[in-house]
């Protein structure tokens, strides 16, 4: 396949092509911590063309997933990383926000990670899902995909001015479900972000939310408090997570959370229906509605990020 960074005429072609095919989305602006939708369209470039830099969040891949409804789920991660190859841009990294396999096993790992070789992004980040965890607490994800920062997996790094911090919430599961961080990774939050000015801007990333979303359905995480009230000081702070397959969005303060679609599979809305799982009722051809990326673009001054969501069809 032809690198489009290597012949920008087919790369503008393939752009243009690849979001007709998404469809409509939203560019949210985050100004003094307040969110601001515009739809995407011709102004969606200019309203990012200060970024200083831009990264890409993608989540729930569930390689190994082979029932309705989707049939294919390393096609599907395979057209969301065409997406990402598309950008007019280039992201600096990808952010992989876990459950990257259905079962854990290494095969499903290997097809992983030869599928996000197709990413042209510098790096790729990974947090664990509870679905890459299964059987080995994680040993085999680490192994793979660990920053090896700290033993127990949570690490963080800086970007442009922006202090991003990678957590571990799906280890030693609490009732329904419920995510957990720990005594021990919340010491380390604490020193991690001490050091920083109020004024440094913060993305958080997990697998399950940091806030309780649908405690009933073990879309949560059970100490998360704690880790928000060390968050609480600075001026702008962005959590993104998977787990649910689809979009939620809340504003608390100055931390805004935003839940992200998956590449493989929707879920039910909170509540609706006997439990969270795969939603079967979603037609084949209707599937990739409900599938997608998110882009990220880091604006300096007022405008701190830009979050685009973009879906498959």
């Amino acid at each position: 396949m032809q690198d489009v960074h290597d012949n920008p005429t087919e790369g503008r072609r393939q752009f243009l092509k690849c979001m007709a095919w998404a469809g409509a989305g939203t560019l949210w602006l985050m100004k003094s911590g307040v969110l601001h939708a515009q739809p995407l369209g011709d102004g969606t470039a200019a309203a990012a063309k200060d970024a200083s830099f831009s990264f890409v969040q993608i989540s729930d891949s569930h390689i190994g997933f082979h029932k309705a409804p989707n049939m294919d789920v390393a096609a599907t991660l395979r057209q969301s990383l065409a997406l990402i190859n598309a950008q007019a841009n280039r992201p600096a990294f990808l952010l992989h926000t876990g459950d990257l396999t259905h079962l854990s096993r290494p095969d499903e790992f290997d097809t992983l990670a030869g599928l996000m070789q197709e990413a042209h992004v510098g790096h790729t980040f990974y947090v664990p899902g509870e679905h890459d965890v299964i059987g080995d607490n994680g040993a085999e994800f680490f192994r793979r995909f660990g920053e090896r920062q700290q033993a127990g997996g949570w690490y963080s790094f800086d970007q442009g001015g922006v202090h991003f911090v990678g957590l571990i919430n799906v280890l030693n599961l609490r009732a329904g479900g419920l995510g957990s961080l720990g005594a021990d990774q919340l010491v380390w939050l604490k020193n991690d972000l001490a050091g920083l000015s109020s004024d440094t801007p913060l993305v958080v990333f997990a697998h399950m939310p940091l806030w309780p979303l649908y405690p009933a359905w073990g879309w949560g995480t059970d100490d998360s408090a704690e880790a928000l009230s060390y968050l609480r000081r600075f001026g702008s702070v962005s959590v993104l997570n998977g787990h649910i397959h689809q979009i939620q969005q809340k504003v608390e303060g100055t931390i805004t959370f935003y839940t992200a679609r998956s590449t493989a599979y929707p879920q039910p809305a909170p509540g609706v229906g006997p439990g969270p799982g795969p939603l079967q009722s979603v037609t084949a051809d209707a599937l990739h509605r409900y599938l997608g990326i998110r882009d990220v673009r880091h604006v300096r001054g007022a405008d701190a990020l830009a979050v685009t969501e973009e879906v498959l069809s």
